[in-house]
């Protein structure tokens, strides 16, 4: 006697819900991603691909690849037209800027975020204000400052300009972030016997890293790009920065692109190495402080 044994039912695949013309309006297709991409990477590859041409091809090619390569362009520049002495001039104003903002920006912040005293708001307004003025409207009163104190004509001038024009920003960025650290860690090391300046140090410090980052990167950059207050107040030839000096390139009866092409290449070079190390902390610090808690 045989026993049957009864077959257990085949459960049927759960049906997919049919999708709705609202689902697929909010999910965006591929070519609506990359088209305006790929025409924004056109746009603003296009003007280096022309400087990296008329940098490495020889003069009087028209030819649109930079083929046969060529350096001459770039001794010309560097020996002939004293660009060795622009770069290390720009390189110790944005050195020096970054230190000195990011000195200045993290006491201010510490005290900002730490200290409670009548007019912190009041004081944090007018630091949002002075974003709003241009640096030309102050080239006048700058100029008769550094006149003043013997500045004129001295990088000092670029690197003390540098500072209080980026000061505002790296101070409220700074503020923000040490705002979103738990004081309660700092009490923990008090308890433990640290001062306040040492558990700063040992505490505080290494979680600002990436903000510090930010900070004394946008420093940089910025000194490192400004063109007006390099004109204004550097009169001496030797005392020059990249930017001004780029702009000396320029003749008076003609230019010679490749020369031109090829200082703006050696003046991209340190932004686009500064850019490639600290992305991943640039993109930390600038978040920071966004989001509470």
């Amino acid at each position: 006697m045989t026993l049957q044994t009864a077959e257990r039912p085949r459960l049927a695949p759960p049906a997919t819900a049919p999708r709705t013309g609202r689902q697929d309006r909010g999910r965006a297709r591929r070519w609506e991603i990359w088209v305006p991409l790929g025409l924004y990477l056109l746009f603003t590859l296009v003007p280096f691909y022309w400087m990296l041409v008329f940098a490495f091809r020889p003069r009087g090619s028209t030819s649109l690849l930079p083929w046969p390569i060529t350096f001459d362009n770039f001794a010309t520049v560097w020996n002939d037209l004293s660009f060795a002495i622009f770069f290390r001039n720009s390189l110790m104003v944005g050195v020096a800027s970054l230190v000195m903002t990011t000195v200045v920006a993290l006491a201010g912040g510490y005290a900002l975020a730490r200290y409670a005293f009548r007019g912190r708001t009041l004081f944090m307004i007018g630091m949002l204000c002075t974003q709003f003025i241009p640096g030309a409207m102050m080239l006048i009163p700058l100029f008769e400052i550094f006149r003043t104190l013997g500045l004129v004509n001295s990088l000092w001038s670029l690197v003390i300009a540098e500072t209080v024009f980026q000061l505002p920003l790296s101070l409220i960025l700074l503020s923000g972030f040490i705002r979103n650290i738990p004081v309660e860690l700092e009490q923990a090391a008090w308890v433990d016997g640290c001062g306040r300046l040492r558990g700063f140090f040992a505490v505080v410090l290494p979680l600002l890293r990436p903000a510090l980052v930010a900070v004394g990167s946008f420093a940089f950059i910025h000194s490192w790009n400004n063109f007006l207050f390099a004109l204004m107040f550097i009169s001496e030839q030797e005392k020059f920065t990249v930017p001004v000096g780029l702009a000396y390139t320029l003749g008076e009866f003609g230019v010679d692109f490749g020369a031109l092409a090829a200082g703006g290449v050696v003046a991209a070079v340190p932004v686009v190495l500064v850019f490639a190390v600290i992305q991943r902390y640039l993109v930390q610090g600038m978040s920071a402080g966004a989001v509470k808690g």
